[in-house]
């Protein structure tokens, strides 16, 4: 068994991967680091959209780091989680989906191979400028998540 941490740029054509042996808020919080210092080095600040995997949280870092260095990370990223039993709604599951169609149809051996593999693909991917097309607007999503909208009475004002 292995995980997969998959991060997808939804305003460039790039993804980034990285393979770890397990998943804990551990891997989570070195994974984040990666993004903020090694793939988003330049960028003020970094927007993430997560399931509710119970490791998804700012509390990761400070269970990695030490206090300045998780407060450092922290700055640096903005946290958003899609509805609960709506993880569909994330890029990356789409994302993963095309990754495990593509890359892991098949018995990898072990890490190393599979972590070759998936950069590989990730390499592939990047290259061709693949993009994930979100077809789901607001509209549509209203009408199939209408309990996840607040609706806003507008009151009559007296004239």
């Amino acid at each position: 068994m292995a995980n997969v941490f998959v991060a997808v740029d939804a305003h460039q054509p790039r993804r980034y991967t990285k393979v770890t042996a397990r998943r804990t808020a551990v891997d989570f919080a070195e994974w984040l680091r990666d993004l903020v210092d090694l793939h988003y080095a330049r960028t003020e600040r970094v927007l993430l959209v997560l399931d509710n995997l119970s490791t998804h949280t700012p509390a990761a870092l400070y269970e990695a780091f030490p206090p300045d260095e998780a407060r450092r990370l922290c700055r640096r990223l903005e946290w958003h989680y899609v509805p609960k039993h709506a993880s569909w709604l994330n890029m990356v599951e789409i994302e993963i989906g095309v990754l495990s169609a593509q890359c892991l149809d098949r018995r990898i051996p072990d890490l190393p191979t599979l972590t070759e593999e998936i950069d590989a693909w990730t390499r592939a991917r990047n290259a061709a400028g693949a993009r994930v097309r979100w077809m789901f607007g607001i509209e549509p999503a209203r009408t199939k998540l209408g309990h996840a909208y607040p609706t806003v009475a507008h009151a009559e004002t007296a004239a």
